[in-house]
């Protein structure tokens, strides 16, 4: 029987050297990807979400949030596009960002996204929007699907993610 993707270290290890697609069937399966994530994250790092309206973005940035430490709501940034969150109500800083509504990359810039970002960890909604992060070696990209057996998340990571794990 293979390795479960989600058990810690070498199912996360494995599907990103691999680029597996990862099954999350029901919120449980979310939370424990979240809870996987979260424990190799550092400052500077993006987890950029990728997928259609209603993939379940949002609920992975919040079970990612969660599993950080964070015990309150977690609202969509959808019209605030930037939420923070610092310790002591989470492990590392946070910058929550949807970037759903930017017109153009250069918006980003405008709001000052790279002044958010420094030293913390950035789940970026729709990157695209915003020019994209996968160039950034600490960049995980998941990209969310609806399959036949509810969602997926295909993992692709950046560089500086193969580095750090087993």
């Amino acid at each position: 029987m293979p390795p479960d993707p989600l058990d810690p270290p070498t199912g996360l290890a494995q599907a990103l050297e691999t680029m597996t697609t990862i099954p999350l069937p029901d919120l449980a399966a979310t939370e424990a990807l979240a809870a996987r994530i979260a424990m190799h994250l550092r400052p500077g790092d993006v987890l950029a979400l990728e997928g259609t309206l209603g993939v379940g973005k949002t609920t992975l940035a919040r079970a990612l949030l969660h599993a950080l430490g964070h015990e309150g709501d977690v609202p969509s940034p959808s019209f605030t596009i930037i939420e923070m969150y610092d310790p002591p109500g989470v492990r590392l800083p946070v910058v929550h960002a949807d970037f759903y509504r930017l017109d153009d990359p250069a918006e980003a810039e405008e709001i000052g996204l790279d002044d958010y970002r420094d030293g913390a960890v950035l789940i970026a909604e729709w990157p695209d929007h915003a020019g994209g992060f996968a160039q950034e070696p600490g960049c995980l990209t998941l990209r969310l699907e609806l399959s036949d057996n509810g969602r997926q998340a295909i993992v692709l990571p950046g560089k500086g993610w193969l580095e750090r794990l087993p």
